[in-house]
């Protein structure tokens, strides 16, 4: 593994151009500490004037995107290097200082809400600066119900940064603590494990290696299934408190209510995957058919079935295929991808104590980041689309919107990241050179779909499920999480071997700390899937309603700017759509497999 200071300047990310110096951010966390108390001296004047209103909302503004580019600059900091202490600090300032604004906004929303809504509009209608916070403030008059009296809002903000307990708990002890064994790779060599060299084992052609590295990762994880069975509880249970301190029926309707999103929308999301299990378990047996193995295990899900078309890309060469499967986007698309390639938006590499995964993150009125730790697989390839997808999303949204509708909501997140996925992958099957080459990317597809949209609709039903338990009183022991996990695994992949050591797989998820974000990678894919095939197929009308979907940022509802795009996620029809597209590749693969496609070799045809 190595260090930090061993990886090359240009593919490192440049945080100087959010602060120069860490002394700069400490003058810009000074100033949002001054500006506190201006905002507070706003307190019961709201209602006095249309400029007293513009002003207050103003000041909120640019405090809150104040406090947002010094929580990216610190967390970015840390999470180049998650044990060095200093970091760690910096993060700790940040997010207190988060929450120190937070308290002092707390009583905005309420105090709107105790305004004569009919004064507000005679407000936005007489002064033309103030009418573009006209959505903003409806939305906060929506919310009436659920918004508590001043008092106990600020109550609400103080507990901010204890709410983070949990998600801080799990990331130190996965990121710095946990020590994963070492095994031996398909060349004998050994190898410390880590989560990112996880996800490259368990696509390894030799069994032994894979196997052993599900044993050491899972292994590692059920060694801490107290302490990781605890923090997740502590989440779960704020969550549980949220929701009823502001009067909501679930743990669910809580957390889709900030975006609008129907419950209908998550419920069919989960419903209609059920339904269609069977193409997951057809998928299940075809791959246990291919490995020519008596039982197919939990840990044989993720091999490439065509393992001399297992490629690997070295960094210039994926960013180039990237650039070409993204074409369809158009050129100012493209330059913008440039851009973020050649200027350091990116942080590329792993090194030892780096923050796993992936993810894109930026502040308005600064250019996004991208967090990689890039392996050169096709999945690393598809990872640098999906992120920059993310990135150009908010890029395109903090350009064409004020900062109060900059920021899209978790709701369509996903959706411009697994559009770039999907046009990716049409590209490399559009230049399949024979049926072999082809049924390797068919394989791919089916397992960004199983992984997508199958693997994180179970997810959903976890999530629901627990919060269901917790909100009936019961309690989430290990015991219990363990049992439920497993059930619903044996649900999904019916054919395969649920091995004993998947029970505890739910305490590495990190997602489960962002209480039912990942159903709507789901609904994202699902939606990708159907954007890129109208930018495909249609060109340019397709495109410029796509272009107008990524400049539109939160400035209106979510299902609306989505349905303008062309897709209407209240309907079932999108994730059928979707697993019709599974259905349709998972065909022709069969018929691949059957013609012996799988067993001959590159280059010799036998």
């Amino acid at each position: 593994m190595r260090e930090r200071s061993a990886i090359e300047e240009r593919h490192t990310w440049r945080l100087e151009d959010l602060f120069e110096t860490d002394e700069a951010w400490e003058a810009s966390a000074s100033g949002v500490t001054d500006d506190l108390p201006r905002l507070e001296a706003f307190k019961g004047r709201l209602g006095e004037s249309a400029d007293a209103l513009l002003e207050a909302l103003t000041l909120r503004d640019s405090v809150s995107c104040r406090v947002g580019a010094l929580l990216a600059y610190a967390f970015m900091r840390r999470d180049e290097q998650t044990s060095r202490t200093e970091a760690q600090a910096l993060a700790d300032r940040a997010t207190a200082l988060y929450v120190r604004t937070g308290g002092a906004l707390s009583w905005m929303a309420p105090e709107l809400l105790a305004l004569d809504e009919e004064r507000v509009r005679t407000f936005l209608d007489e002064k033309s600066d103030l009418a573009l916070y006209r959505f903003s403030l409806e939305e906060i008059f929506r919310a009436r119900p659920h918004v508590l009296s001043a008092p106990e809002e600020a109550l609400m903000a103080g507990m901010g940064e204890m709410a983070q307990t949990a998600d801080n708990v799990f990331s130190m002890l996965t990121n710095a603590d946990m020590r994963f064994p070492v095994i031996k790779d398909e060349k004998g060599i050994e190898v410390e494990l880590s989560e990112e060299r996880y996800s490259r084992f368990l696509r390894s052609q030799d069994r032994r290696v894979r196997r052993e590295a599900f044993e050491g990762i899972l292994g590692t994880y059920r060694n801490f299934r107290n302490t990781l069975a605890a923090s997740y509880g502590g989440s779960v249970k704020h969550d549980l408190f949220v929701s009823r301190a502001r009067g909501y029926g679930s743990c669910l309707e809580a957390a889709l209510d900030g975006n609008a999103i129907p419950l209908s929308v998550y419920h069919s999301t989960v419903e209609t995957v059920r339904r269609r299990l069977d193409a997951l378990h057809r998928y299940v047996a075809l791959r246990k058919e291919v490995l020519a193995v008596d039982e197919l295990h939990m840990y044989d899900l993720y091999v490439p079935l065509v393992a001399d078309v297992d490629k690997t890309y070295d960094y210039e060469e994926a960013l180039d295929l990237v650039r070409r499967g993204l074409r369809p986007l158009g050129d100012d698309y493209g330059a913008l991808l440039d851009e973020g390639f050649r200027n350091r938006w990116i942080d590329v590499y792993e090194n030892r104590g780096k923050r796993s995964g992936a993810y894109s993150w930026g502040n308005y009125g600064v250019h996004p980041y991208v967090l990689l730790n890039y392996g050169g697989t096709i999945r690393d390839v598809f990872t640098i689309a999906h992120e920059m997808g993310h990135a150009l999303h908010r890029f395109y949204s903090d350009r064409d919107q004020p900062y109060v509708y900059s920021s899209h909501t978790i709701f369509l997140a996903e959706v411009a990241s697994t559009t770039n996925e999907a046009l990716l992958l049409r590209h490399l099957l559009d230049e399949a050179k024979d049926g072999r080459e082809r049924l390797y990317l068919l394989n791919y597809s089916l397992e960004q779909i199983r992984t997508t949209l199958f693997r994180q609709t179970l997810f959903a039903e976890f999530e629901l499920e627990v919060h269901g338990r917790a909100e009936a009183g019961e309690p989430l022991t290990p015991e219990s999480l363990e049992t439920l996990w497993m059930e619903l695994n044996r649900a999904y992949y019916g054919p395969a071997v649920v091995d004993d050591l998947l029970a505890g797989e739910w305490s590495r998820i990190p997602h489960f700390y962002n209480a039912f974000y990942v159903y709507q990678y789901a609904t994202g894919y699902a939606s990708a899937l159907y954007l890129s095939k109208k930018i495909v197929e249609e060109g340019l009308p397709a495109l410029d309603r796509y272009r107008r979907f990524l400049s539109r940022g939160s400035s209106a509802p979510s299902i609306e700017i989505l349905r303008d795009a062309g897709v209407d996620m209240t309907l079932s029809a999108p994730m059928e759509a979707a697993i019709d597209i599974f259905e349709d590749h998972l065909t022709e693969m069969e018929k691949l497999v059957a013609a012996g496609e799988h067993r001959k070799r590159e280059g010799n045809g036998r």
